[in-house]
């Protein structure tokens, strides 16, 4: 009887030693996945959902998540659709656990000038606010030119069509102080 009784014993110990062991392997399996994981990836996760995301200048944008490209997000408000790099932002609220590659070799590819040559193709009206401490300063105009790390707006009245005439000045920002791109949305959107 104490024979069966020792070898119950060390059988147990065996089966929790070998738990703990694959407990222990999971887990690290776990953290190493976690480290390839992107933001981007982690925002497809949540595409079509409400998200929260507060800027560095101070500034917050709350809306649905449209799309998360590989340099920038765009949510959706009532009116407008806002093109966020991801460098000017301090937090997002509304996350979830889950992470989405993305499939596609050229979507990956597609950085934030090519949404702006795109805004400067359809001469959108915009609203661009900058990043900074000094507070949020936000510019109004049409894009001239999109360079490769920056901008030129044109400021023009609103309504009216980007003509020689109409424009007040050209500010040239460069993309590391952009923190959100502000478009009307088109109908149908």
């Amino acid at each position: 009887m104490r024979w069966d009784a020792l070898f119950n014993d060390l059988e147990s110990q065996l089966a929790e030693s070998d738990r703990l062991s694959l407990e222990a392997e999971i887990g690290e399996m776990t953290r190493a996945e976690l480290v390839a994981i992107a933001l981007s990836d982690r925002l497809r996760g949540v595409l079509g959902c409400t998200l929260g995301v507060h800027l560095r200048n101070g500034e917050s944008v709350h809306g649905r998540l449209a799309h998360a490209g590989a340099e920038a997000l765009v949510i959706d408000e009532d009116w407008y659709q806002v093109l966020i790099p991801y460098p000017a932002v301090a937090r997002y609220v509304g996350m979830g656990r889950l992470a989405q590659t993305e499939p596609s070799a050229v979507r990956r590819a597609l950085g934030l000038a090519h949404s702006l040559r795109a805004l400067a193709r359809d001469r959108a009206e915009l609203s661009i606010s900058l990043g900074g401490s000094a507070g949020i300063t936000r510019l109004e105009g049409v894009i001239d030119r999109v360079g490769k790390d920056y901008v030129d707006l044109a400021a023009v009245t609103p309504g009216e069509a980007r003509r020689s005439r109409n424009v007040g000045d050209v500010s040239t920002v460069p993309f590391a102080a952009l923190a959100a791109i502000r478009s009307r949305k088109q109908a149908g959107l």
